[in-house]
């Protein structure tokens, strides 16, 4: 797999949304999404989606080319 970073933390502020809203959707702790938008770490294919789903955007709107 690519190594990609990825752009939640824009498609966050676009939204208004905040990383403990998203931590809750995602039944994951605050710091490891903190990890996905600093992108320290990045979400499997599986949470990807499922943030894509609940940011109502597309997984491409997530990510972007290194």
């Amino acid at each position: 797999m690519p190594h990609y970073m990825n752009r939640i933390k824009l498609v966050l502020q676009e939204k208004g949304v905040i990383q403990t809203w998203l931590a809750i959707k995602l039944d994951k702790s605050y710091n490891m999404v903190n990890s996905y938008v600093a992108n320290r770490r990045q979400p499997s294919v599986e949470v990807l989606y499922k943030i894509a789903d609940l940011l109502d955007v597309s997984v491409k709107d997530l990510l972007t080319d290194n």
